[in-house]
């Protein structure tokens, strides 16, 4: 992956984007994303190992059980040996890929999990685990504790790049009705194409904003550790993400939310993004089905005339049919494929991403 350049703030004269244009460079920020090895000696395998990177927003407090949340969370590492299982607490859905294989699908799976029910070869492998997700909570238990490897082996730090792709978004971001959930949205497909981390910032039945019939507002939330309870801030200076993608508004007109709230509230939300990523590029999406598109427009061309110009709209008109919907508001695995093919190449002309 090519190194980031130095951010040069200057004058950009499109504000919408439907293709690839130049832009501006990004800055370098480190996205480690990983937990410090606090507890534990390095390569052992436990939550602690230093060699395990996790991607995502990932609850640590308990050295003993880590627990991600939002969608598309996922950890990476190397492990020596010819066996690798998970320790996990309870029942929970989850996808593995060892050394860059397809991922495979195990269900209702607890206590000791062998990841290698048939043994590799007696070398180096890598291994990523996620968890599977059901409307942006995780479907089970999903709590890591732990690999458990073969007697003397041991994890070695996997080479994962510094770059990373954050998307903000409600069930379409998290991939709802697609084959793999959050490993067949959008999202996940764009972070595989340019070889970099990603995660997926989203809550199915999400809204921007938080409404009085209960409908959970990321304008708010974003700032969290869990979308779905009152934890703690999320630490931003776990990682700092490069790109932030943001597909918000599909669900507001459903809860009453008004097009002046809905901007004054977008407007703000981009401004809590840039705020914690002083260096990322932030695209805001025109939704899929047209809903506040004046109103994000105007959120973006604030932040651009305030001095930002490193904030951009995406028109998205086009981008799908109704062939590439499983319903009347959610891409299927085609349409997913169809927003990465026009979403890639935006983002790569960022990072600097063949």
């Amino acid at each position: 992956m090519p190194r980031l350049k130095t951010f040069i703030m200057g004058a950009v004269a499109a504000l919408v984007i439907g293709g690839v244009a130049p832009l501006p460079a990004t800055a370098t920020a480190t996205a480690t994303g990983t937990a410090a090895a606090t507890a534990a000696a390095t390569g052992d395998g436990s939550p602690t190992d230093a060699n395990i990177a996790f991607t995502g927003r990932w609850d640590t407090r308990n050295a003993a059980a880590y627990t991600p949340y939002w969608a598309g969370a996922y950890f990476t590492t190397g492990f020596t040996g010819t066996t690798v299982k998970l320790k996990q607490r309870n029942a929970i859905d989850l996808y593995y890929s060892i050394d860059n294989g397809p991922f495979v699908y195990r269900t209702n799976v607890s206590g000791t999990v062998n990841l290698t029910p048939t043994p590799l070869q007696p070398a180096g492998h890598t291994l990523r685990v996620s968890y599977r997700v059901v409307a942006g909570s995780y479907h089970g238990d999903a709590v890591f504790q732990g690999l458990i490897l073969d007697p003397g082996a041991s994890t070695f730090r996997a080479n994962v790049p510094s770059t990373l792709l954050e998307f903000i978004g409600d069930s379409i971001t998290v991939g709802t009705t697609t084959s793999k959930n959050a490993l067949t949205a959008y999202g996940w497909l764009v972070g595989e194409r340019l070889g970099v981390r990603h995660t997926q910032i989203a809550q199915g039945g999400a809204c921007l904003v938080a409404t009085a019939d209960g409908c959970v507002g990321l304008e708010r939330r974003f700032l969290k550790l869990n979308p779905n309870a009152d934890t703690p801030d999320w630490d931003f200076s776990r990682y700092q993400a490069h790109v932030v993608v943001i597909n918000l508004g599909t669900n507001d007109s459903g809860h009453g939310v008004h097009t002046p709230e809905f901007q004054a509230s977008y407007t703000n939300l981009l401004r809590q993004v840039r705020a914690k990523y002083p260096y990322a590029t932030i695209f805001a999406m025109e939704t899929f089905r047209m809903k506040f598109v004046a109103q994000t427009q105007a959120a973006v061309k604030t932040l651009n005339d305030g001095g930002d110009p490193n904030v951009f709209y995406v028109n998205t008109e086009g981008w799908l049919t109704s062939g590439d919907l499983s319903d009347s508001v959610h891409p299927n695995d085609a349409g997913h494929v169809k927003i990465a093919n026009r979403l890639a190449p935006i983002i790569a002309a960022r990072i600097g991403a063949p």
